[in-house]
């Protein structure tokens, strides 16, 4: 806090020096209240109620709303062989002449996609026994999967796990819904438990997708904080188009990525945002732009006149995503975008020039802008790292749409209450989302699990 000072006292040059104070804090202060989910990585959830109008950088006129042409429509059709058939009968004598009408023919027909009443099965397995003549008793045998008196079967408990960790339903409801939809009575432990006997059948291949993702060309990664109990844990993931892995640990940085032991043997292209940590892999690197357009957006909002560097700068990016898609762009492109690139963030060193140090110890605070600039010129390979490789993506997407369903979840519930609750979260979802991206059924998947055989995805790279 500025302390209360008497201003007649106080020279011209401590006037000067306490105007430049109060100025930047000012700046600072309007910066902090100008962000939004759309400026900065904050979530949408603190917009609040001050949501900003959606402004998408794609041009107008790219592509109509709606369906595009050639895309597939998907919509109810008429099935050649119903499974089952009803009748609507004319009636046994005509209403005018009173004359009995002969069989009628049909003159039109409709059909109605039902779901059959849910009901639970009781399944009852006997085990037959005989002795023979010879004086040995011969008995049959259950199959493996069958070990108590009472049980829950494969696919009973394939819908618990499947309603809990994949559509992220609380226990209580899953266990109201269980009740509801099947007539099956299954208490809030029993989901647990099958949660819990679900991730140590599945532990063996998330183990394989973590191996798997050491030896792919590019992955993407990123990491958030989850509430456990009192405290914040941090959900980090590891993905590729087809291939996702998540792991919880007590820290964000590098003892967590030394501990699950991907990233450190990973010598491919790591698309990642700027969290400091990642820069001591041995990899190659690409930076997230969708990062850097949200904080150039900030910078030119906050001074349009002054900042527009930034907003070419967005072009610049924008247009270099929009022609490198999937193709490799020629050596001239990328000379003309790397000149233009480095004259504009000169221009925005002009106008946010870096703080000396004035007989300070330590760093001197810099503002956003010049911290902005500063890595966009030191990390510039790691910038345009995706016009270099048509298999690096322009954005990190992929981590960030894997790690956002912890989010929803804690959003549903509340907070994870152990530590061991979010590693059978993660240990599951780490599988259902590899099958989903490689187009399994998950709920026949988790069937032949708690059956004993774990569906295994695809690793080829």
């Amino acid at each position: 806090m500025i302390e209360t000072q008497n201003l007649q006292a106080l020279s011209h040059e401590q006037k000067d020096e306490l105007i430049k104070t109060l100025v930047k804090r000012i700046e600072e202060l309007e910066s902090r209240l100008g962000k939004n989910s759309r400026n900065s990585s904050k979530p949408p959830s603190s917009d609040g109620l001050n949501k900003p109008a959606p402004k998408s950088r794609r041009q107008s006129g790219q592509r109509p709303s709606g369906g595009q042409k050639g895309h597939d429509g998907s919509t109810l059709e008429r099935r050649a062989n119903p499974d089952q058939i009803v009748i609507h009968e004319v009636p046994n004598t005509c209403d005018a002449c009173q004359q009995s009408l002969p069989r009628g023919q049909i003159a039109e027909t409709r059909q109605v996609f039902e779901l059959p009443i849910l009901q639970h099965q009781v399944i009852e397995h006997r085990q037959m026994q005989v002795r023979c003549t010879c004086g040995k008793e011969h008995k049959g045998r259950f199959p493996n999967t069958i070990e108590h008196t009472v049980q829950y079967g494969p696919r009973a408990l394939a819908a618990m796990v499947h309603l809990n960790q994949h559509h992220l339903i609380p226990l209580k409801r899953t266990s109201e819904l269980m009740q509801e939809l099947f007539g099956l009575s299954a208490s809030q432990a029993t989901v647990h438990q099958a949660t819990l006997e679900a991730q140590t059948l599945l532990k063996p291949t998330v183990n394989a997708i973590a191996q798997a993702l050491t030896q792919v060309p590019v992955a993407n990664a990123d990491e958030t904080g989850v509430r456990i109990h009192k405290g914040i844990h941090w959900i980090h993931t590891v993905v590729t188009e087809s291939l996702t892995w998540m792991g919880c640990h007590a820290k964000r940085g590098m003892q967590a990525i030394e501990a699950f032991g991907i990233l450190p043997n990973f010598k491919g292209i790591l698309v990642r945002d700027g969290w400091k940590p990642y820069q001591a892999l041995g990899c190659l690197h690409s930076l997230c732009n969708a990062h850097h357009l949200r904080e150039l957006t900030a910078v030119y909002e906050q001074a349009p006149e002054q900042q527009a560097w930034a907003k070419d700068l967005i072009a610049l990016l924008s247009q270099a995503c929009a022609q490198s898609k999937g193709q490799r762009v020629s050596a001239s492109t990328l000379a003309h975008w790397r000149y233009v690139y480095d004259l504009l963030l000169e221009q925005g060193e002009r106008v946010n020039p870096r703080q000396d140090k004035q007989g300070k110890r330590g760093r001197v605070k810099q503002s956003k802008a010049a911290n902005l600039i500063a890595r966009l010129k030191e990390q510039a390979q790691a910038v345009w790292r995706f016009a270099l490789d048509p298999r690096v993506p322009f954005t990190n997407n992929l981590a960030e749409q894997a790690i956002r369903m912890s989010k929803v979840k804690q959003k549903i519930s509340g907070c994870f209450r152990t530590q061991n609750g979010a590693e059978v979260y993660c240990t599951i979802r780490s599988y259902l989302s590899t099958m989903h991206k490689q187009g399994h059924d998950l709920f026949e998947a988790l069937v032949q699990t708690f059956k004993g055989s774990t569906p295994q995805p695809s690793f080829e790279l």
